[in-house]
């Protein structure tokens, strides 16, 4: 006896979710959030607007990690909370426009990346230049405190191009010189 068309099928979708949930996860955990709250946003991305509640029975996970992810997710800007009428309890849905996710998640990190960075250069540097105002200091010792602070005067530049960078992406005007261009086969995929 063949099994039930339309079960199969079910079961067929459910497995096509899952592929994506956990692509969405990994790939989540690549860029530094963890995998529990990436199959978090890939369940609301498939699932819609879900309350703690039914995120935990969907996955099994305890409320209190729902919660915490959840707002990881929402400091990226990549949840929302969202109203359900008649409902008391909060929902939160997914981003699902991957550019508006890229532009929100990333240009988040980079300039994270830019202030911590940048700071610990001014300190570095401040540190750096008392040893080479200090007249009691040997000439090597301030040539080492010379090249030191070259060197960190070399890596500002990166920083403030991606700070420039993280800027246009959260602009939308990075899409202004790299347009989306839908593929033309899956080979230019």
């Amino acid at each position: 006896m063949a099994g039930d068309p339309n079960a199969e099928a079910r079961q067929s979708i459910e497995n096509a979710k899952d592929l994506v949930v956990d692509s969405l996860a990994e790939t989540m955990d690549l860029y530094g959030i963890t995998r529990s709250a990436g199959t978090l946003y890939g369940t609301m991305y498939f699932e819609g607007d879900m309350t703690l509640d039914e995120m935990r029975e969907e996955l099994g996970m305890s409320k209190p990690s729902m919660s915490t992810g959840v707002k990881k997710l929402q400091e990226f800007n990549v949840v929302k909370k969202t109203f359900r009428r008649g409902q008391r309890k909060h929902t939160y849905v997914a981003e699902r426009d991957f550019f508006r996710f890229f532009s929100n998640f990333f240009s988040h990190k980079w300039e994270r990346e830019v202030h911590l960075n940048l700071e610990s250069i001014r300190e570095a540097q401040q540190q750096v230049n008392e040893v080479l105002n200090d007249e009691a200091i040997d000439e090597d010792v301030k040539k080492e405190a010379e090249e030191m602070h070259q060197i960190l005067e070399d890596s500002k530049p990166y920083y403030y191009w991606l700070n420039r960078l993280a800027a246009m992406v959260r602009s939308g005007e990075i899409f202004d010189v790299i347009p989306f261009e839908k593929p033309n086969s899956e080979r230019d995929t």
